[in-house]
Protein backbone atom coordinates (compact mmCIF):
# COMPACT_ATOMS: atom_id res chain seq x y z
CA UNK A 1 0.00 0.00 0.00
CA UNK A 2 1.09 3.48 -0.42
CA UNK A 3 0.00 7.12 0.36
CA UNK A 4 0.32 10.33 -1.63
CA UNK A 5 1.14 12.89 0.84
CA UNK A 6 1.04 16.84 0.08
CA UNK A 7 1.68 19.38 3.00
CA UNK A 8 0.86 16.85 5.37
CA UNK A 9 -2.91 15.72 4.57
CA UNK A 10 -3.18 12.57 2.63
CA UNK A 11 -4.35 13.29 -0.84
CA UNK A 12 -4.86 9.60 -2.29
CA UNK A 13 -3.80 5.77 -2.32
CA UNK A 14 -3.43 2.81 -3.62
CA UNK A 15 -2.32 -0.69 -3.39
CA UNK A 16 -1.61 -3.69 -4.73
CA UNK A 17 -5.04 -6.43 -4.14
CA UNK A 18 -5.54 -9.36 -3.19
CA UNK A 19 -6.71 -11.64 -6.49
CA UNK A 20 -6.46 -15.15 -5.45
CA UNK A 21 -9.39 -16.68 -3.36
CA UNK A 22 -7.04 -19.11 -1.71
CA UNK A 23 -4.93 -15.61 -0.50
CA UNK A 24 -8.27 -13.74 0.56
CA UNK A 25 -9.76 -16.55 2.46
CA UNK A 26 -6.20 -16.54 4.51
CA UNK A 27 -6.27 -13.20 5.22
CA UNK A 28 -9.87 -13.34 7.02
CA UNK A 29 -8.82 -16.27 8.61
CA UNK A 30 -5.61 -14.57 10.23
CA UNK A 31 -7.65 -11.44 10.62
CA UNK A 32 -9.87 -14.08 13.22
CA UNK A 33 -13.16 -14.32 10.95
CA UNK A 34 -14.77 -17.39 10.71
CA UNK A 35 -15.66 -18.72 7.03
CA UNK A 36 -19.22 -18.24 7.72
CA UNK A 37 -18.62 -14.49 8.67
CA UNK A 38 -16.57 -13.63 6.15
CA UNK A 39 -18.93 -15.24 3.32
CA UNK A 40 -21.79 -12.95 5.41
CA UNK A 41 -20.01 -9.65 5.42
CA UNK A 42 -17.65 -10.41 2.17
CA UNK A 43 -19.65 -12.86 0.04
CA UNK A 44 -19.90 -10.32 -3.16
CA UNK A 45 -15.93 -10.01 -2.67
CA UNK A 46 -15.46 -14.33 -2.62
CA UNK A 47 -18.43 -14.58 -4.99
CA UNK A 48 -16.24 -12.48 -7.46
CA UNK A 49 -12.53 -13.98 -6.42
CA UNK A 50 -14.70 -17.40 -7.42
CA UNK A 51 -14.00 -16.46 -11.45
CA UNK A 52 -10.62 -14.89 -11.07
CA UNK A 53 -9.30 -11.85 -11.71
CA UNK A 54 -5.31 -10.66 -13.03
CA UNK A 55 -3.42 -9.53 -10.78
CA UNK A 56 -4.05 -5.55 -10.12
CA UNK A 57 -3.47 -2.24 -8.30
CA UNK A 58 -4.50 0.69 -8.53
CA UNK A 59 -4.23 4.35 -7.44
CA UNK A 60 -6.94 6.95 -6.53
CA UNK A 61 -6.49 10.81 -5.49
CA UNK A 62 -9.04 12.00 -3.12
CA UNK A 63 -10.22 15.20 -5.04
CA UNK A 64 -12.15 17.06 -2.82
CA UNK A 65 -8.99 16.29 -0.16
CA UNK A 66 -6.95 18.18 -2.97
CA UNK A 67 -9.72 21.18 -3.15
CA UNK A 68 -9.74 21.18 0.57
CA UNK A 69 -6.17 22.03 0.67
CA UNK A 70 -6.73 24.78 -2.54
CA UNK A 71 -9.38 26.27 -0.70
CA UNK A 72 -7.52 26.86 2.75
CA UNK A 73 -10.10 24.68 4.74
CA UNK A 74 -9.29 22.89 7.35
CA UNK A 75 -11.90 20.54 7.63
CA UNK A 76 -13.09 17.61 4.76
CA UNK A 77 -16.81 18.28 5.38
CA UNK A 78 -16.45 21.67 3.53
CA UNK A 79 -15.51 20.10 0.55
CA UNK A 80 -17.55 16.86 -0.52
CA UNK A 81 -19.64 17.79 -2.65
CA UNK A 82 -22.43 14.67 -2.12
CA UNK A 83 -22.90 11.91 0.25
CA UNK A 84 -22.10 8.38 -1.96
CA UNK A 85 -26.10 8.10 -2.01
CA UNK A 86 -28.91 10.51 -0.52
CA UNK A 87 -28.87 8.30 2.46
CA UNK A 88 -25.46 7.82 2.65
CA UNK A 89 -25.20 4.72 1.88
CA UNK A 90 -23.20 2.33 -0.32
CA UNK A 91 -24.72 0.36 -2.91
CA UNK A 92 -22.94 -1.70 -3.23
CA UNK A 93 -21.81 -2.88 0.24
CA UNK A 94 -25.06 -1.51 1.74
CA UNK A 95 -22.03 0.47 4.19
CA UNK A 96 -22.40 1.62 6.75
CA UNK A 97 -24.36 -1.73 8.32
CA UNK A 98 -25.04 -2.82 11.45
CA UNK A 99 -22.54 -3.34 14.20
CA UNK A 100 -22.42 -7.20 15.73
CA UNK A 101 -22.40 -7.16 19.05
CA UNK A 102 -19.38 -9.20 19.24
CA UNK A 103 -17.33 -6.12 17.31
CA UNK A 104 -19.19 -3.63 20.36
CA UNK A 105 -17.57 -5.69 23.19
CA UNK A 106 -14.27 -5.89 21.23
CA UNK A 107 -14.10 -2.30 21.03
CA UNK A 108 -15.72 -1.96 25.04
CA UNK A 109 -18.75 0.05 23.60
CA UNK A 110 -22.35 -0.16 24.10
CA UNK A 111 -25.12 1.05 22.05
CA UNK A 112 -27.24 4.01 24.25
CA UNK A 113 -31.32 3.77 22.38
CA UNK A 114 -32.73 7.42 21.79
CA UNK A 115 -35.73 7.77 24.26
CA UNK A 116 -38.64 9.28 21.85
CA UNK A 117 -41.17 11.12 23.14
Amino acid sequence: AYDIVLNGYEIGGGSLRIYKKEVQESMFRALGFTDESAKEQFGFLMDALEYGTPPHGGIALGLDRIVMILAGRNNLRDTIAFPKTGSAVDPLTNAPGEVSEAQLAELKLETVKKETN
